[in-house]
């Protein structure tokens, strides 16, 4: 009995604890069900859901004149969800009667493989059940509107299953030009999952404005750890403001093809061209080449931006201190001793030899006499040296220019408190060493003499646009609006215009039909790389255009190869500036007034004389009204008269001395020696001058001299 109670017992107390646990299992599924519901909803749904980031449309750049100089193409990756109920359903016969047309259409369009080949990949993705089956990457705007209308596809994303998620891509449609200043746009991700963007140019300046504000969209995750976007959960983004820049697709144009043929043909190692509107400051083009492995050239970086050692560029500084201090006239006399001068141990020469030892400062600016500005500098700024960097503040030289790029450099002007000033470091700056300036801010110099004095900063953009409205425009901004007297403008506007005339580039500009003004420059370069023993220069030429009323300013720096065998500026860039100025003056003529070089005249103008039958198709191909008094003679000449040209005619006789003035070398030896006149020549071209007489009788063996033009 005893051994029964004990049993029972232990069998109340099983059942009991488990009565006991069953309760305590419901109690705790209602309390998970109703008290922490939400909570582990939430927790599941975040092992299935998650929002993703969806880039909004960046802002298009645009030129001046309105051409898209950077802007995103869209570009579509297509998914399928087999498991679709609209393909499911009575046994996906939707998707078996469309099949074959689907196939054939995609063949059609990408071209990449046959429709047979197209069918059985739909086939076997359909059997496998995919849900998220890549069919194709980075399908253009052109194709994706044509799968939109394929067959299954147009019915829609339910019965069809076809997933369109949408992408971009970064162009450039004019390819390298001004790619460095309008910059780049590279994004990839990280192992993070995060969305990192790597830009330069406008694109890194202005990227708050262009990437807009991104949206979201939520995606579930499926089997084989992808994620299908759930239709209908997007927040759509904010797209990108556009940016109107400063650029000109021609002048850039221009201004890269005259940077580009130089660079090749001297081999140069890197180089830049700007060119600004003198009154405003805009900045109508900035071409940057570098010299690649391959020999190619490509805009990898933005030298416009990067500082050096200018050379004699700089020397218009120097010449501007000086006359605005009162120091002396362009009129005064400098010894030159030849190109050389002993400073404190220091040997300063001259890169060319001067004309002559003592010059007028105009000339040996003109010349760009090393000797002369370093004696300018030296003698009358070494008692006060920050007087001479006082000037380098007025042009705003000491800082950034502030232009719309962040990868500008900052410039490096010594001053006296520094503790790398000595003896030597003030007569350097006089001609162009131990300063540091960059190409975009000398250029601002010489605009602001071409500007009648008035500093002003450049800029790349003038406004931005939403939808086609403005949002913000930039005017231009004047940074000082004298850079010295007028007495000292006009002195530099005049060295300027001589250097063009009778300078160092004289001979590049010797028949130009429009007078320039500016500055060649030449220095030695020291840039960690290359040291100034190591036989590489840099070429530079920095001016406006038209000199008496400038339209236009701009700079050419060329940094040339080793031991390049030219390398002067006036070789080098100078002739890059004259192929720009030739043709922004040809765009612009109707607008110019001309300036018509000194000629000598021309006897064409006088007398032209010929084979009669050949002076009237010559005539009649010009379209020229004339007068015909040539009656029956051969040979004739045209002459003016009341500004209508008449024909009269050459008489020509047997034993008499024709008239052979304003006849070509040919006409005249065919009419002399068939009369058996022996012939002397002296000169070129027409014929001016006879030394027998038109009419005297021919002597037997005599010889005529014929002058020509």
């Amino acid at each position: 009995m005893e051994v029964k109670k004990d049993i029972l017992w232990r069998v109340y107390l099983s059942f009991l604890g488990i009565v006991l646990l069953s309760v305590f299992i419901i109690g705790k599924a209602f309390y998970i069900q109703q008290v922490q519901g939400d909570y582990w909803k939430g927790l599941s749904d975040s092992l299935h859901l998650e929002y993703r980031t969806l880039d909004a449309d960046r802002g298009t750049i645009y030129s001046e004149d309105g051409s898209m100089l950077s802007t995103s193409i869209p570009f579509f990756d297509i998914h399928i969800d087999f498991l679709a109920d609209g393909l499911r359903e009575k046994d996906g016969r939707r998707f078996k009667e469309n099949l074959d047309s689907l196939s054939i259409e995609l063949a059609g369009l990408f071209k990449d493989q046959n429709a047979a080949a197209y069918k059985k990949q739909l086939q076997a993705g359909y059997n496998r059940k995919d849900r998220y089956y890549l069919l194709k990457k980075k399908v253009n705007f052109q194709q994706y509107q044509a799968l939109r209308r394929f067959p299954l596809i147009k019915l829609g994303r339910n019965k069809s299953g076809f997933i369109m998620e949408d992408t971009e891509k970064r162009l450039t449609p004019f390819g390298l030009l001004a790619n460095r200043t309008i910059g780049l746009s590279r994004s990839y991700t990280d192992g993070n999952r995060n969305i990192i963007t790597q830009n330069v140019g406008l694109e890194k300046t202005y990227d708050s404005l262009l990437k807009g504000v991104s949206g979201k969209r939520l995606v579930r995750r499926i089997s084989g750890g992808a994620f299908v976007p759930v239709e209908g959960s997007e927040i759509e983004p904010e797209n990108g403001k556009d940016i109107v820049t400063t650029l000109d697709v021609n002048i850039q144009d221009i201004t890269q093809t005259a940077l580009m043929r130089m660079m090749i043909s001297n081999e140069a190692l890197e180089g830049c061209a700007i060119v600004m509107e003198a009154a405003t400051g805009k900045i109508k083009a900035m071409a940057n080449l570098g010299r690649m492995p391959d020999g190619s050239y490509f805009e990898q970086d933005n030298y416009a931006l990067r500082t050096s050692e200018p050379g004699s560029t700089i020397k218009l500084i120097t010449l501007m201190a000086a006359l605005e201090d009162n120091y002396v006239t362009t009129s005064d006399m400098i010894e030159i001793n030849q190109g050389s001068w002993m400073l404190n141990g220091r040997h300063i020469r001259d890169a060319e030899k001067s004309p002559k030892s003592l010059m007028t400062i105009k000339e040996s600016f003109e010349h760009s006499s090393n000797v002369a500005m370093a004696k300018l500098a030296y003698f009358n700024y070494s008692k006060n040296p920050a007087s001479f960097i006082k000037h380098y503040e007025t042009l705003h030289l000491t800082d950034r220019t502030g232009v719309d790029l962040k990868e500008e450099f900052r410039p490096m002007v010594k001053n006296p408190k520094r503790k790398d000033w000595h003896m030597q470091t003030l007569p350097s700056m006089g001609f162009g060493y131990e300063v540091m300036l960059s190409p975009l801010q000398l250029l601002m110099v010489y605009n602001a003499v071409a500007n009648n004095g008035r500093l002003m900063k450049p800029y790349l953009v003038n406004k931005i646009e939403k939808d086609g409205v403005t949002l913000h425009e930039f005017e231009p901004h004047i940074l000082g609006d004298r850079i010295c007297s007028d007495k000292t403008l006009r002195q530099l506007q005049d060295c300027l215009a001589a250097v063009c005339t009778e300078g160092t580039a004289k001979n590049i500009f010797k028949d130009a039909v429009y007078r320039a003004a500016g500055k060649t420059g030449t220095a030695k370069v020291n840039d960690g790389k290359f040291k100034y023993n190591d036989g590489v220069y840099q070429s530079s030429f920095a001016g406006y255009f038209p000199a008496d009323k400038p339209k236009y300013s701009c700079i050419v720096v060329i940094k040339n190869k080793q031991h390049a065998a030219k390398y002067f500026g006036g070789a080098v860039a100078a002739p890059v500036f004259r192929e720009i100025a030739d043709k922004l003056y040809a765009l612009s003529v109707e607008e110019q007034k001309l300036y018509i070089a000194p000629s000598m005249a021309d006897s064409a103008h006088y007398r032209w004389s010929g084979y009669g039958s050949d002076v009237k198709k010559v005539l009649d191909k010009l379209d020229l009204k004339y007068a015909d008094s040539l009656f029956t003679e051969k040979w004739g000449y045209v002459a003016g008269n009341n500004a209508r040209p008449v024909i009269k005619a050459v008489t020509v006789a047997k034993q008499t001395v024709p008239d052979v003035r304003g006849m070509g070398l040919k006409d005249a030896l065919y009419l002399l020696e068939n009369m058996n006149v022996k012939v002397e020549i002296k000169g070129k071209g027409k014929v001016t001058g006879q030394s027998i007489a038109a009419g005297s009788a021919i002597g037997k063996g005599q010889t005529m001299l014929l002058e020509l033009n």
